[in-house]
């Protein structure tokens, strides 16, 4: 067995799944609305920087928390903005899964 060619099947396997087609599809959407695309990603970036704080043992802001809070309020207002996030979501879960049953394979 050649692990390059495993790799490769697998990669194809993710960009064959309906997951991965349906993330794309409304990424690409998304990204047709610059204001709507703008809007994401200034949540997505407030997010991973609020993370990243929760990461490294800073303060928790509450004012920052709910700051996300309402920006994914306001994003899931927008039906295609909400079907985006959910897809982002999904196809990211499904991602972990791949990664955990890797570790869990090489770990044992």
């Amino acid at each position: 067995m050649n692990v390059y060619n495993e790799a490769h099947n697998l990669a194809k396997a993710i960009k064959e799944c309906d997951e991965f087609k349906q993330y794309i599809a409304l990424k690409n959407e998304i990204n047709a609305n610059e204001e709507l695309a703008s809007a994401i990603s200034d949540f997505q970036q407030k997010q991973m920087e609020f993370q990243l704080s929760q990461m490294t043992g800073n303060e928790q802001d509450t004012d920052g928390m709910a700051k996300i809070q309402e920006l994914y309020a306001i994003l899931m207002r927008d039906p295609k903005a909400a079907e985006y996030l959910q897809a982002e979501m999904r196809f990211s879960m499904m991602m972990n899964d791949v990664y955990k049953i890797l570790g869990d394979a090489i770990a044992n």
